[in-house]
């Protein structure tokens, strides 16, 4: 999703009125320390009461038997460049006490004169953690990305099977559910139908992925989200068309097709456009980058929701919104520091779209993203004291699992197991 939030930040709603005053001497992290769900088997025949969380998974580290740096360096063939205009390309450094296995990245250094290390996806261990850090935060299940430009004839390397099937271990371990989501971002439109249909056929019949205990279902179907639907990445309705009606109606089993991309859908669409963004079982827009500012702060958009959920129940459809805990890709895109920051305001600026979606009487949402530590929108353990040289955005000396907490703090409102408040109601 790298190449499309940038156009989102650019073309804002009209703003919506800030949060409400606090009387004075208010704590806005009220209520102590986080109440954690206990621990459970998540139901996985729903998307009703679930907090789910996008994970890439995409992250290599060399000396796992390949000289591949994938999302940590510009070239994934080499280690991380120490400057942005060099290579470097993540904008967290991600706090990996708790890892059991480590790689270690030449030219960094950490405070205490240490030398830093990062983490692979490739790694059962990785993954492992991961899930039990969704469990113990009372986090439902992982959205796991699959780019159509990493499936045959694009690319022939098995590593993001790997790590959907490090996905498949963990979630039975951990009573967590996942489910499957197609990035189209930079596919062929000319070989896409097939790569989709092949790929996803090959998953469901061979692998057997629709069959796992812990993939999720919804309506009785196999849900699939599919993102990338934007008018302007398509020559006409034709195609999205023919791939909306596969999935639904294929002889290996249809799905319940959940559309992703853009986030003004409903007022912004034309001509047929309006009709395919109708044809999806549900719709989750990505609204990542989408923000307005009122006085010197930062809000997510949430202003359209309401009439989004009325025309999508409308359609027939149901409404996965989508919420974000801040953003920052200065590293990515070579820019000054903090020329792209939302800033996460301690965790307000993620509770408020969880206030939100509860309001409005949703029971789901999708966290954009887990682990993504290209975009600064991670939400997994970040450390507060990167190694240099290099710059890095960190969590300002709130604890590492803070939006962990958070994040397990609004699945409990979505769910129905807590009240519904306006100010954040943990401290950290």
């Amino acid at each position: 999703m790298l190449e499309l939030v940038a156009a989102a930040a650019l073309a804002l709603p009209a703003p919506e009125p800030g949060p409400a005053n606090l009387p004075p001497g208010t704590n806005r992290f009220m209520g102590g320390a986080a109440s954690l769900s206990p621990t459970r088997t998540v139901d996985a025949t729903t998307l009703h009461k679930k907090v789910l969380v996008g994970y890439q998974g995409w992250f290599h580290a060399g000396g796992e038997g390949a000289a591949r740096w994938d999302h940590w360096n510009r070239d994934w063939s080499a280690p991380p460049r120490t400057n942005h205009l060099d290579g470097l390309t993540f904008e967290m450094w991600p706090d990996v006490s708790d890892y059991p296995d480590q790689y270690p990245v030449a030219g960094f250094t950490q405070p205490d004169g240490a030398p830093a290390k990062v983490f692979s996806s490739q790694d059962q261990s990785t993954v492992d953690l991961h899930f039990d850090w969704l469990r113990d935060y009372g986090i439902d299940g992982a959205v796991v990305q699959r780019f159509v430009t990493q499936t045959p004839p694009d690319n022939t390397q098995s590593w993001k099977t790997n790590v959907l099937e490090h996905v498949r271990a963990a979630a039975n371990r951990t009573g967590r559910v996942f489910m499957l989501e197609y990035d189209l971002s930079g596919a062929n439109p000319n070989t896409l139908f097939n790569q989709l249909t092949n790929d996803w056929t090959d998953l469901v019949v061979r692998q057997r992925l629709t069959a796992d205990p812990r993939y999720l279902h919804h309506d009785g179907k196999p849900a699939l989200m599919m993102f990338g639907f934007y008018p302007e990445r398509f020559a006409g309705t034709a195609l999205p068309r023919q791939i909306i009606a596969w999935f639904q109606t294929n002889a290996v089993g249809g799905v319940t097709l959940i559309g992703s991309g853009w986030w003004d859908w409903r007022r912004g669409a034309t001509g047929d456009w309006t009709n395919v963004y109708r044809s999806f079982n549900g719709y989750c827009p990505w609204n990542t980058g989408n923000y307005h500012t009122v006085g010197t702060n930062k809000y997510a958009a949430t202003a359209l929701w309401g009439a989004d959920l009325a025309a999508a129940t409308n359609a027939g459809m149901f409404y996965l919104p989508q919420v974000y805990p801040g953003f920052s890709w200065d590293n990515l895109k070579q820019l000054p520091p903090g020329a792209s920051n939302i800033p996460r305001r301690g965790g307000e600026f993620l509770w408020e779209q969880f206030n939100a979606v509860a309001n409005l009487g949703m029971d789901m949402c999708y966290v954009g993203m887990f682990d993504e530590v290209d975009e600064g929108t991670a939400i997994f353990k970040v450390s507060n004291t990167p190694p240099g040289p290099g710059r890095f955005v960190t969590y300002e000396g709130l604890p590492a699992d803070w939006y962990l907490r958070v994040t397990g703090e609004g699945a409990r409102v979505i769910r129905g197991e807590r009240p519904n408040t306006r100010i954040l109601p943990i401290a950290p």
